[in-house]
């Protein structure tokens, strides 16, 4: 396995990555050796972890220019003992899908797209696609998606919010339009965490319901969050997300009080036809980008955009290809495995290569990974990359 890495400063700024699952070696290419991976060991002080979520409303706030609303909602992991220190914060963005869980529009629109009959298939998409959802419609819990990694990354210490937008995913907002929402719904949830966090105020307070019960549950993160050690991660179109949120540009719009110190894109979707490359220019924050070799709905150029967003970068860049991982994978709530309405696998596939994939069209065939290898992989990866640069040389 062979990596650059842009601390280093070589001609080539970073190259892709192959990953085994059964050697799951991705830690120590970050973290320097064996000693530091992403090894479930009593040696590395693993914690209890527990769980809450928040819910500010279904339409907590409009959208400027359009008035569409999106919610302020989310999971949180966090170590179950807080301990005296304050934690890094890691913030989790999923990216664009179905918003409600309308298992008869779903069916609908299959069989439009079977039909050709686009009429139709717009209805039933819209259904699909509505904010708030409909009376007696489930939304679909996009947020809790990524519940397998928010555990792990609090089991090692950090606290992990996983933010919902799925009044974004149905509002008209495209494009760069839609990365500059999406950063903007993650500055107002630390702008949260920062009043939480520093006062023990806000509208938080009171927020908080257990994860299994829904009931109140009190949790005192006063003085436990470090807010100069933020880490975000974002998936899809969090992906531009994020990437929009921590560009040079942009950081006038972060709370005071707020750094952001480590950028994670999972299969970005980004806008690649901007006219402005400068509003996703990044140069002083560390950037990874991962991506699978059988993504359905991203291509390569996640890989080329970011390059080009950190070529002027004096902080770490590094890219990732994982053989046999598809996108929607990544989010449970969008696996065949959830049982959840529109959640499939995007791969390319080939009758005559049973257990492989590639990408849509493509030629370049892998065996494909399963949800839990396939998560195991994008886990492995997040938690050595978030311990490398939010660490500060301490132990989260």
């Amino acid at each position: 396995m062979n990596h650059t890495d842009t601390t280093t400063r070589r001609p080539m700024r970073a190259c892709a990555l192959a990953a085994s699952t059964a050697a799951l070696l991705v830690p120590q290419v970050l973290a320097g050796s064996p000693a530091t991976a992403a090894t479930p060991d009593a040696a590395q002080g693993l914690r209890g972890v527990s769980a809450v979520t928040y819910d500010l409303g279904d339409q907590s706030y409009r959208l400027p220019g359009t008035g569409e609303p999106v919610e302020i909602a989310g999971t949180v992991h966090y170590p179950a003992d807080l301990g005296t220190t304050p934690l890094p914060l890691v913030v989790q963005l999923h990216g664009w899908h179905e918003t409600c869980a309308d298992r008869a529009a779903a069916e609908a629109r299959t069989a439009a797209e079977l039909a050709q009959d686009w009429e139709a298939y717009e209805a039933a998409s819209r259904k699909l696609f509505s904010w708030p959802c409909a009376p007696g419609t489930r939304p679909i819990a996009n947020d809790r998606g990524y519940d397998y990694l928010g555990e792990e990354l609090a089991r090692r210490g950090f606290v992990v919010v996983s933010i919902r937008a799925n009044g974004i995913n149905a509002s008209s907002v495209w494009g760069d339009e839609n990365a500059s929402a999406r950063a903007d719904l993650i500055n107002r949830h630390l702008a949260l965490w920062q009043r939480l966090g520093t006062s023990g105020r806000g509208g938080l307070v009171g927020a908080f319901r257990d994860v299994a019960t829904g009931k109140p549950l009190r949790v005192d993160f006063r003085d436990r969050v470090d807010l100069n050690r933020v880490g975000t991660m974002g998936h899809s179109r969090g992906g531009a997300g994020v990437t929009w949120q921590a560009a040079d540009r942009h950081k006038d719009q972060w709370p005071t009080g707020v750094k952001v110190k480590a950028v994670l894109a999972l299969a970005p979707a980004y806008n690649v036809m901007t006219e402005d490359m400068t509003a996703y220019e990044i140069t002083k924050t560390p950037v990874a980008v991962l991506r699978g070799t059988c993504d359905g709905q991203v291509g390569t150029e996640a890989f080329s955009f970011a390059a080009d967003a950190t070529a002027r970068s004096t902080a770490g860049f590094h890219r990732l290809a994982i053989p046999g991982a598809n996108h929607n994978y990544f989010n449970t709530e969008w696996s065949p495995e959830s049982g959840e309405v529109a959640a499939r696998d995007d791969a390319g596939h080939d009758v005559d290569r049973p257990g492989q994939c590639t990408e849509p069209g493509g030629s370049a065939y892998a065996p494909q990974l399963t949800e839990a290898e396939q998560r195991r992989v994008g886990t492995a990866y997040a938690e050595a990359f978030f311990r490398r640069y939010l660490g500060d040389g301490r132990k989260p």
